[in-house]
């Protein structure tokens, strides 16, 4: 008679997940709990809505994965930090719509279960959603033998927050005359890693762990380093500054993002030599031979999120900035629509 097969012999140890789940619980533990009324584990996270605090409450969610900054990850053998991206590339989504993230929820697929591997990624998470001050209220991980290379994994994240209706940060208030305030990026944050990988694994033909005098450190820890987190920030903002709109310089850089929040009579002027970018970026441009407006469209050059605010706001968003261990910047403002002109002008 031949073997009776088990789902270990396909590649799937239902023992080692149970036994994952069970180690992780603390993890999640860690994370702000008010609201959250079950444990991991179950078929489903309850999370009560308390809205007493708001006259219309509206939920707002978001999803989004690390992309490719994930094969830093797996070059580099360190796994406990591209959680944060994944909970920054959510949380702050619905931050730009003045939404208090609630709760996340994480999604790790792996062709076999690495123990170690998924806790670091666990415990990245966590960290991440302390930083946006939302529970970690459960996830799935699913084992698929032969779906990924041996070692490798993908991740995706979501996310559930709040917002008064009339609170809502949707850009309807924007006119001609507001001022753009760029707030500093942390780096790369989690765009254009395709871009990133080939210039400097496929043309420049470095490793890892070169040491890249510019930025003082070697290259993976440069490009692992997390992405911000500004859920915190923004809500500290938005309680009693007029912010009109929100943008979150992610993929399509700031050109693409800022366009999304302003009204259709508006254009957007820049000031290009107005900020500080960052090394990694000007490196990232001389190397590839990357033109101007490419870098534009493809990473956020330093700046990770763009305030529109009053004239008369500027000055109390600086200090506020400031005081929050924020980098900041005023980039800009807001005039007249041109029909003839691009919808950013750059000076």
């Amino acid at each position: 008679m031949s073997k009776s097969l088990t789902y270990a012999d396909a590649g799937v140890d239902i023992d080692k997940a149970n036994n994952f789940v069970g180690m992780i619980k603390n993890i999640v533990k860690k994370t702000p709990r008010s609201g959250v009324m079950s444990d991991i584990g179950g078929f489903g996270g309850l999370f009560s809505l308390n809205t007493g605090m708001y006259k219309r409450p509206v939920l707002v969610s978001s999803t989004d994965g690390v992309g490719t900054k994930l094969k830093i990850a797996f070059m580099m053998d360190k796994h406990d930090t591209v959680g944060i991206d994944l909970v920054a590339m959510c949380v702050n989504d619905i931050a730009v719509q003045g939404a208090k993230p609630l709760f996340f929820l994480d999604y790790l697929a792996v062709g076999k279960l690495e123990t170690k591997k998924a806790v670091d990624i666990i415990n990245g998470i966590a960290d991440g959603c302390c930083q946006a001050n939302c529970a970690l209220i459960g996830g799935e991980t699913a084992e698929m033998p032969d779906m990924y290379a041996p070692g490798e994994y993908d991740l995706a994240g979501f996310t559930v927050g709040i917002v008064d209706n009339d609170k809502i940060v949707d850009g309807s208030e924007i006119s001609v005359g507001h001022s753009l305030i760029g707030i500093g990026s942390s780096g790369l944050h989690s765009n254009g890693f395709s871009l990133v990988r080939k210039i400097c694994f496929d043309v420049l033909k470095m490793k890892i762990d070169d040491h890249v005098p510019d930025f003082g450190k070697s290259l993976g820890e440069e490009l692992l380093t997390p992405t911000r987190i500004y859920s915190e920030t923004i809500r500290n903002l938005i309680r009693d500054i007029p912010v009109h709109g929100l943008a979150h310089i992610t993929g399509g850089g700031i050109m693409d993002n800022i366009v999304r929040v302003i009204p259709d009579a508006c254009d957007v002027v820049i000031q290009s030599n107005s900020w500080e970018i960052p090394p990694v970026f000007q490196f990232l441009k001389q190397a590839g031979n990357i033109s101007d407006e490419e870098m534009f469209r493809t990473f956020n050059n330093g700046i990770g999120m763009i305030a529109v605010v009053p004239e008369k706001a500027v000055d109390e968003m600086a200090l506020r900035l400031k005081a929050l261990d924020e980098k900041c910047y005023l980039i800009g403002g807001i005039v007249e629509r041109k029909q003839h002109n691009p919808r950013i002008q750059w000076i």
